[in-house]
Formats: C-alpha cells, sequence, structure tokens
C-alpha cells in the first residue's frame, strides 16, 4: 500500500510540473471540458427549473381538473344577433354538467371582470373573482391570513373578499388587511383572507387569472351588485349578450367565464372531458363559445417540449466534452512525443509499463479535474445569467454537478489512456536514442 501512495505522490508530482511548464497550453486543453460541464450543468438545471414548474403548475390547476371557459365573443355581432341565447357559458351549463355528469366529485364557476380596488392606503386595478366556496378545494387555495370564503357568504350575498398577495402589497403595504374594508368599484368590501402567493398558470385561457392580483367575492354577490351591461363594466374581450324577446335589447343574464369539474377518478378524465363537450355542444346548437381544457394535457405538452430542448442542449454538451476529450488525446500525444528521451530514461531505471501508463493517466485526469472545477463555476455563471436575463427558472442540484463532473473526468481518463498506452509501448532503446 505504500509503495501504491508514493508511486501515485511520483506521478502526480510530474503531472504538476508538466502541466505547470506548458500553462497557455494546458489551460486551452481544459477549455472543452470547461464549456462541456458549464453547458451540461446549465441544461440540466433548466430541465430541473422546468419540472419543478410543471409540478407547481399541477398544484396550481389540479391533476383532475376540467376547465371550461367561455371563448371571446366575436367582433362582428352578425352571429350574437340571430342568436336567443347568451354567447358564452352561463350558469344552466353548470348546472346540467352537475346532474349529467356523475363523475363529478367538486365543481365550480367563476365570474370575472376588472374592476378598481381602494383603501386610504392605496389603489390597484385588480380582476374581480366571483366563486363559490368549492374553488378553493378545486384549485389547492392556501391562504396566508385569515379564511376562505364560507357557503354563509354566498347565502346572505356578503360583502367580504379574498385578497391575492400583490393586492395586499398595493393596498395595504405591510399593515394587517383582515377585517379591514377595500372599495371594489362603488362597493365597500371586508377582507377575510390573503391568498398565498402563487405561480401564475401555463395558458391565461387554462385557469384562472393570475391569482396574486386577484380578489375574490362570492358568486351570488358578484352577479347581484356587479351586473354586467352591454359591453361596458365586464372585459371587453369576453362580452355576453343576448337578445330579450320583448323590447329587441340585450341584456346580461347569467353568462359567466368558467366553470371547473372535479373528476373522481384521474383515469376518467379524458373521456369526462368528452362527455362535457358533448353536452354543451348539444345546448348551445353546435355554436363554438367555449372551450375545455384539460390541464394535464397542457403540462405533458410543455414537458415534451421541455424534453426536446433538453436533448438539444444535451447534444451540444456532449459535443463540448468530446471536443474536450479530443484536445486532451491531443495535448497528450504531444507530450509522449517531447518526453520520449524521459520515457526512455524512466524505463531504463526500472519503471515498468504500468507506471508509465499511470504517469501520463495522471496528467490526463488532473486536466479534466482542474477543468471540471472551472466548468462548475461557469455552471453556475451560466445558470444565474439564465435566470436573470432569459427569465427562466433555473435549479442547479447537486446531483446535476456531480454527474457534470464525473462525466468530465470519465472523458479525460478515455482519451488519456490511448496516450499513456503509447508512451508505455515504446522500445526503450530507441527511446534513449530519440533527439
Amino acid at each position: 500500500m505504500r509503495e501504491i501512495i508514493a508511486q501515485f505522490r511520483e506521478s502526480f508530482s510530474i503531472a504538476v510540473e508538466s502541466l505547470a511548464l506548458h500553462k497557455m497550453r494546458s489551460f486551452l486543453t481544459m477549455l472543452g471540458i470547461v464549456f462541456g460541464v458549464g453547458a451540461v450543468i446549465a441544461m440540466l438545471s433548466i430541465g430541473e427549473g422546468a419540472r419543478q414548474e410543471s409540478l407547481e403548475q399541477i398544484e396550481v390547476l389540479g391533476v383532475r381538473n376540467i376547465i371550461v371557459r367561455s371563448m371571446p365573443q366575436p367582433d362582428t355581432d352578425d352571429e350574437v344577433n340571430d342568436a336567443v341565447r347568451p354567447f358564452g357559458i352561463t350558469l344552466k351549463d353548470a348546472d346540467a354538467i352537475r346532474r349529467v355528469c356523475s363523475f363529478t366529485e367538486r365543481h365550480t364557476v367563476n365570474w370575472e371582470t376588472d374592476v378598481e380596488a381602494r383603501t386610504y392606503q392605496g389603489d390597484a386595478r385588480v380582476t374581480l373573482i366571483g366563486t363559490t366556496p368549492a374553488h378553493a378545494a378545486i384549485f389547492n387555495v392556501r391562504l396566508s391570513q385569515g379564511n376562505f370564503i364560507i357557503p354563509h357568504h354566498s347565502e346572505q350575498t356578503a360583502n367580504v373578499c379574498v385578497i391575492g398577495s400583490d393586492v395586499r402589497k398595493a393596498l395595504f403595504g405591510f399593515q394587517d388587511p383582515i377585517n379591514r374594508l377595500v372599495k371594489l368599484q362603488d362597493q365597500w368590501f371586508r377582507v377575510i383572507g390573503v391568498m398565498v402567493s402563487k405561480k401564475e398558470a401555463i395558458s391565461s385561457d387554462a385557469a384562472l387569472p393570475a391569482a396574486n392580483s386577484s380578489v375574490i367575492i362570492p358568486l351570488t354577490t358578484a352577479m347581484a351588485k356587479f351586473p354586467r351591461q352591454d359591453a361596458g363594466s365586464s372585459r371587453s374581450s369576453r362580452r355576453r349578450r343576448f337578445r330579450n324577446r320583448d323590447d329587441n335589447t340585450y341584456l346580461d343574464r347569467n353568462t359567466i367565464d368558467q366553470i371547473a369539474v372535479q373528476v373522481r377518478q384521474e383515469t376518467d378524465i379524458t373521456e369526462a372531458a368528452a362527455v362535457i363537450t358533448r353536452l354543451l355542444r348539444q345546448r348551445h346548437n353546435n355554436q363554438v363559445d367555449f372551450t375545455v381544457t384539460i390541464p394535464e394535457q397542457l403540462i405533458e405538452q410543455s414537458q415534451k417540449t421541455q424534453s426536446i430542448f433538453n436533448i438539444v442542449m444535451g447534444a451540444i454538451a456532449g459535443i463540448s466534452l468530446l471536443v474536450g476529450g479530443i484536445g486532451i488525446m491531443n495535448i497528450m500525444l504531444a507530450s509522449v512525443l517531447e518526453r520520449t528521451r524521459e520515457i526512455g530514461v524512466r524505463r531504463a531505471i526500472g519503471a515498468t509499463r504500468a507506471m508509465i501508463i499511470a504517469q501520463f493517466l495522471t496528467e490526463a485526469a488532473l486536466l479534466s479535474v482542474v477543468g471540471g472545477v472551472m466548468g462548475i463555476a461557469l455552471g453556475w455563471i451560466l445558470t444565474e445569467l439564465i435566470t436573470a436575463y432569459a427569465d427562466w427558472r433555473t435549479i442547479v442540484s447537486a446531483w446535476s454537478v456531480f454527474l457534470a463532473f464525473t462525466v468530465a473526468v470519465a472523458t479525460g481518463i478515455i482519451f488519456g489512456y490511448y496516450p499513456a498506452r503509447r508512451a508505455a509501448s515504446r522500445d526503450v532503446i530507441e527511446a534513449l536514442r530519440y533527439e
């Protein structure tokens, strides 16, 4: 054992001395490894960030949820003028889904509009969402303070609200908002809860508007105290109007923006979505004024896109490591040629072929190790730059650093083995005669 340690120390010292003798050449040789390791770490950090976002999206949207949203009304009113029903989904549609579709476990509806929110401390433009108590369970709403709306609030058409984290900052700053009043348009509401800050959904058409800038109130309160007028108070891109049979005018009646259905079994979700689509098409006389979305499919599509990106990035990183390995082999072959006489002298005084191989492999491994350490630093810098300038989420995990470093060292040893073996196989006499 002592003899092995002594031989390793000797090989290591010779390797350090040889690399230090040609600093610039050694540095240029390591660049391939440096960029390869940095690219691997950056690629894996992007993939890990995307995976974490997918997990958060599942939590936000719900893996067992089906979301039905009203489509924007066309710019032309020809289609609407000839209809005797509102454009988009209604409360009656939600009731029909609840009665007909036995596979549903929970369901909720959302009524949305943009309003001005004011307090004595500040004001903000917010998205007002009228909904039911089931909304919290379906969309995994978590509160940092207070409570969510309950059935009693809906029954009493109460002026209570739950605000998003951004709304709290804008309206109350660092003060406690619970039981304080906020004015929504011309109505005063009492704050009963504050939602935890949430990641935005993959698509604005797939779920709620940004929860952080939303104010949630009981559905009955929203529809009773914030009436939608003809293309007026509601979102201009989502006008819901239909003909009054008596006076030939357009009124707003019970139209909603979203129906969210939670099925009992995750395996039933595709079939359930098909059933809901058929039911609504039948009720709407095949008028295309709604969309049915399965959040799980959006997440899967996002993951497929990310996988393609990871493959491309992995190929680039692999090419960088390959170039780095070829660079190490090239430099080591040149080093073997330069030090042929040294090899002959060492062999003449008793060095075995294994010792010569160990010497040159140590040099190759040392190049890879130093290049790998520099690559780790480069990878960390790249992830910070990607997060800062591309606004992509990145997560550098310990296993990605370990993987990149291990592959780099293995690349150096594999590509350094051929030059080491070639050095050990040189004839002693010819090596001593080499000029």
